[in-house]
């Protein structure tokens, strides 16, 4: 249970950008980021990740002059660019929070064709690669020392 939580102000400029980050697909039939559930998901999975997507939010309102999702649609996206040009690690948390809830939902698995599951303790099938793409790496010199 987290302990901490976001004002309904912040909780809104998070819907509305996750819902920019992944909109809804009728094409592929899977809701977008902003669904519902998958807030509700975001919401309880904030943990120590709290303060970066705070930080992340403010900085967002920050562009935005105010609420971000009370923008008109046309100066959400320019704002989202000059967000995006800013970057840093608040905005990485904050859209790894999105992406991970998002393909955590059952209904996004089954629209990928997998079995909304834990990965264990069945596991997933990985099919085998190419390794020799691994050889420059493998002879490369050693460039780092040992732990004491």
């Amino acid at each position: 249970m987290p302990t901490e939580t976001l004002s309904p102000a912040e909780a809104r400029d998070l819907k509305c950008l996750a819902g920019m980050i992944i909109p809804a697909s009728t094409a592929y039939s899977v809701p977008g980021a902003d669904d519902d559930l998958i807030m509700a998901d975001m919401l309880q999975s904030l943990g120590r990740d709290f303060a970066d997507v705070r930080t992340a939010l403010a900085n967002l309102a920050r562009l935005a002059g105010g609420s971000f999702a009370s923008l008109d649609p046309d100066r959400r996206g320019a704002v989202v660019g000059d967000f995006r040009a800013e970057g840093g690690q608040p905005l990485a948390i904050l859209t790894r929070l999105v992406l991970l809830c998002y393909y955590r939902d059952d209904r996004v698995m089954r629209s990928l064709n997998l079995e909304p599951r834990p990965p264990f303790p069945k596991g997933h099938v990985v099919e085998q690669g190419d390794w020799s793409l691994l050889d420059q790496v493998r002879t490369r010199p050693r460039f780092w020392r040992d732990a004491p």
